[in-house]
């Protein structure tokens, strides 16, 4: 048994939960140059950690009314042109960055005490790249793929599964088409801070922005 009595409240319960982050340091000397490299040697880090799902991050959009939504996916690729992940055209995600084609991301590796926020424009990859990926994906996902109207009201589980076994006899024996309506999204960065936190919650902070030069320039932020 814990020592909180049973009758506290969820806000008194909250008010306790503490950690003190004392993992590592962010100095401006230890960086690389180029934000992406640095995201790079992170996520080799986050790797070799063990951290479960390290490529899963945050994507937030907004609505062409500016309100705002945020759910998990999973990054696929990065290079020197943006950080991919792949998903439904027609979801809402697809139709919120039709409308508003802007996103930020969020990573956040706890076993490291770090996180990493990007923010861009959004494009979309082309139809060849999104088609190599899809190929790479397991036979059963390429079908969930077809499955899924995503975002979209189902009458039922049965109902998904029904349509998913239609599918499969439909596709047994040939290739699976990569749909329409499914593929990439890009996020090309024009700032993306790297946080590692401290002691007495003075975290430090690196923000890298692009210049309209291409330049990227390093500011450390208040924590």
């Amino acid at each position: 048994m814990g020592d909180d009595p049973v009758d506290a409240t969820p806000e008194a319960l909250l008010s306790k939960l503490r950690v003190e982050y004392s993992r590592g340091r962010l100095d401006e000397s230890d960086v690389l140059r180029d934000p992406v490299a640095q995201f790079g040697r992170w996520f080799d880090d986050a790797r070799a950690a063990n951290v479960a799902e390290a490529n899963a991050m945050t994507l937030a959009t907004v609505d062409e009314a500016g309100s705002p939504a945020a759910r998990v996916v999973l990054l696929k690729s990065f290079d020197a042109r943006g950080f991919a992940f792949y998903t439904n055209y027609d979801s809402r995600k697809g139709r919120e960055l039709a409308g508003n084609p802007r996103a930020a991301l969020c990573f956040f590796w706890q076993p490291l005490e770090r996180q990493v926020r990007i923010e861009g424009s959004v494009e979309k990859v082309g139809r060849e790249e999104s088609e190599q990926y899809f190929h790479s994906r397991p036979r059963q996902a390429q079908i969930g793929a077809w499955v899924s109207q995503q975002s979209s009201p189902i009458t039922s589980r049965a109902e998904l599964e029904r349509i998913e076994a239609e599918l499969q006899k439909r596709f047994d024996g040939r290739e699976i088409p990569l749909p329409d309506y499914w593929g990439g999204y890009r996020v090309v960065p024009r700032a993306i801070e790297f946080w590692q936190g401290r002691p007495s919650r003075l975290h430090d902070r690196l923000l890298y922005t692009l210049s309209e030069g291409g330049t990227w320039t390093i500011h450390r932020l208040s924590p």
